[in-house]
């Protein structure tokens, strides 16, 4: 864990007041409601645990290619960008990831070089690779920084699935807890993946995601 003096930090990173634009997005949830893939409690707890899952494999290994080479993040950013071929997944990570480094370029000068560095460059700025390098230059440790990439998501997917009415929120919190063995082992699988074994694990999520911009009406941007 990072040491005392940053749990602050920490807490401030975590906090859903972090302005990083998570809250417009809902990872596909929405489009997967419509499209009749989540119908109830169980399948929407199978999606998130999908979800999870799919973090492990896909999200950590860049996030924590860019924790252990800050140096290379605009090479690891622009193969995220490559593999990211899903045009609507595509677009939200960009925007996550440059209001991240945006929200961030406060809290450390290097990360205010990191974002001139994007725009001088016209780097994608994706979600993950972005977090790794913002999360070292706030001195987060590598596991703290991956466990925050994917508290930040399950709680994304979380609160989409109660705005869009498929849980209350009570039971969303209990969803929440229920899913701590699927991100600890997303967390034990990201940590140690190399980042030429980044895979998504759950193609029919991104099959969803994809038509999203399809649906006749939507409430979030993803």
């Amino acid at each position: 864990m990072i040491p005392s003096d940053g749990t602050w930090l920490l807490l401030q990173l975590a906090d859903s007041a972090f302005p990083t634009g998570g809250f417009a997005h809902s990872s596909g949830i929405e489009a997967a409601a419509q499209l009749g893939m989540i119908r109830d409690q169980p399948s929407l707890t199978r999606w998130l645990t999908g979800l999870a899952d799919q973090a492990g494999r896909l999200l950590l290994p860049y996030a924590a290619a860019a924790w252990d080479d800050t140096e290379r993040w605009p090479e690891i950013d622009q193969r995220c960008d490559a593999q990211t071929a899903n045009l609507v997944a595509n677009r939200a990570s960009r925007a996550q990831g440059q209001a991240l480094l945006h929200a961030a370029a406060a809290l450390a000068p290097a990360i205010e070089a990191a974002k001139r560095e994007l725009r001088r460059k016209s780097l994608p700025g994706h979600a993950a690779p972005a977090a790794g390098l913002v999360y070292r230059h706030l001195g987060c440790t590598r596991d703290d920084a991956l466990r925050l990439v994917l508290f930040t998501n399950v709680r994304g997917w979380i609160s989409a699935a109660v705005r869009l009415g498929l849980i209350g929120p009570l039971a969303a919190q209990a969803m929440q807890r229920q899913l701590d063995p699927a991100l600890d082992a997303a967390l034990a699988d990201g940590r140690q993946r190399p980042l030429d074994q980044a895979a998504a694990s759950m193609p029919w999520a991104d099959l969803a995601q994809g038509h999203h911009d399809r649906l006749y009406s939507r409430l979030f941007a993803s």
